[in-house]
């Protein structure tokens, strides 16, 4: 049985992976191992161990402390903060649209954002 703790640890690291457009594969080759375990620790199928941990932050380029962000508000459901799921980036929808965000010019991207508000307010 999965312990709730491995399996955040799993999403945050897949999120993250996500995030950067990188595969299972590109990962698993920067920390030294097979994709299939890279698999296994997305799915919190396998405890991931403090050294890979440590590997895998550095891979992603972010601090190890990142997998850990938001575990006490997961244990208990999915909350819903201002109207937006706490787990997000748990949606590789919302994924490619903050790729997609950032991918456009910013002067751009702020006219974008600021009809994005506009239209949040009429709804």
């Amino acid at each position: 049985m999965t312990h709730p703790v491995d399996v955040h640890v799993g999403k945050r690291v897949r999120h993250r992976r996500w995030l950067v457009g990188m595969t299972q594969q590109q990962l698993a080759e920067r920390v030294g191992i097979k994709f299939q375990q890279i698999q296994k620790y997305e799915t919190g199928a396998n405890r991931v161990s403090a050294s890979r941990l440590w590997d895998i932050a550095d891979a992603l380029e972010v601090p190890v402390s990142f997998f850990f962000e938001g575990l006490s508000t997961e244990d208990s459901g999915t909350p819903v903060h201002d109207g937006v799921p706490a787990d997000l980036f748990g949606d590789k929808e919302a994924l490619d649209l903050v790729r997609s965000y950032y991918a456009i010019p910013e002067n751009q991207r702020r006219r974008l954002f600021e009809l994005a508000r506009v239209l949040s307010d009429v709804a």
